[in-house]
């Protein structure tokens, strides 16, 4: 019955195996980019897209972008964080697609202080769900370093990792108060035994 019916009915099997897919939902950037969550990485669309609503289904290997119904882009997946895939023919004649601000240049400034403000600065950026959205918390740290210098911020936001405090608020104070001059390890910092009579040995 296979010979006489179903072999000459059978199709070939796909090139490409099957992949699971996942959804994500975003908001295209100024800069024609969304940003796909997950890998933290940005992805180009038609800049005429620019403030639109649009839905990322990606697979292992693969990236689409549809506004509606409609397909709009497709890229390669690339898991490398905080870095871009552009299609130039999505960009508008007059745009420069390295902005101003964007974590690359956040995280290669930070390296320029030290290693201990680069991991700060990358824990900032993991923070939000949008890097934008850090990007004036990324600034005010690593301004701090004309005021005190390279070795200074950089023993900061070691000692802000250690407290598990990720803020420009905290290494300001840090700074302020001079405890990065410290090198206790601020777990222990304030169990020291108080000199006092009823205190034995």
């Amino acid at each position: 019955m296979f010979n006489e019916i179903e072999k000459e009915a059978l199709s070939f099997l796909p090139v490409n195996p099957y992949q699971l897919k996942g959804f994500a939902k975003a908001t295209v950037h100024k800069s024609s980019h969304v940003y796909l969550n997950k890998d933290k990485h940005y992805y180009s669309v038609p800049f005429i897209y620019m403030g639109k609503k649009v839905l990322i289904i990606y697979s292992k290997t693969t990236i689409e972008i549809y506004h509606g119904q409609r397909i709009i882009a497709s890229h390669q997946r690339d898991y490398s964080k905080y870095l871009y895939t552009t299609n130039k023919e999505h960009m508008p004649t007059s745009h420069q697609f390295v902005a101003e601000w964007n974590p690359e240049r956040f995280i290669q400034w930070g390296a320029s202080v030290g290693e201990f403000c680069k991991s700060f600065i990358i824990q900032i950026l993991d923070k939000k769900q949008h890097p934008e959205q850090s990007y004036k918390s990324c600034t005010g740290v690593l301004s701090l370093a004309k005021k005190v210098g390279n070795d200074r911020l950089n023993n900061a936001c070691k000692r802000a990792m250690d407290y598990e405090k990720i803020n420009y608020p905290i290494i300001k104070s840090i700074l302020e108060k001079g405890l990065d001059f410290i090198d206790e390890d601020p777990a222990i910092e304030d169990k020291e035994i108080p000199i006092h009579n009823n205190i034995r040995g």
